[in-house]
């Protein structure tokens, strides 16, 4: 008798749990309609990344840190790298060029980049004014997708 009522309790323990961990979570609301369902505003971090100040034969400055990203090159091409597409599938970033007149080269440890709409990629991508000024990145896992 003492064995079916504990697993009585267990069974209903799990039932307990199971539901829980599929629930959904609202914030200033109390109906949510999706995993995360937000009802007001949202503020992602931001962080200003400047250049090494050796164009385009330097060094990187990694991308690693932040959802938009301000990037300040210090000479033209200077490079600003993202992470490794396949160790953050689904991972979105916001890159904008601030600097008016110098160039700015978004680069990335492996994969490619993609226009939205495209099965052309490019190893690297070129911001500057009139041309990519601001990115969006999406990681699909093994590669980035951009938009402009």
């Amino acid at each position: 008798m003492k064995s079916k009522i504990y697993y009585s309790i267990i069974f209903l323990a799990f039932l307990l749990f199971s539901s829980l961990s599929f629930s959904q979570v609202g914030i200033n609301t109390t109906n949510p309609l999706s995993t995360l369902d937000i009802n007001g505003n949202l503020s992602v971090k931001t962080v200003t990344l400047n250049g090494t100040n050796s164009g385009g034969g330097g060094s990187a400055s990694l991308i690693n840190d932040g959802v938009y990203i301000s990037v300040r090159p210090l000479a033209t091409d200077d490079k600003f790298q993202l992470p490794d597409p396949t160790l953050v599938p689904g991972r979105v970033y916001f890159v904008r060029n601030i600097q008016n007149s110098v160039t700015a080269q978004l680069t990335t440890t492996s994969g490619m980049f993609f226009p939205k709409n495209s099965t052309t990629g490019s190893s690297n991508l070129y911001m500057y004014e009139g041309n990519l000024r601001t990115v969006i990145v999406i990681s699909d896992g093994v590669n980035w997708t951009y938009i402009n």
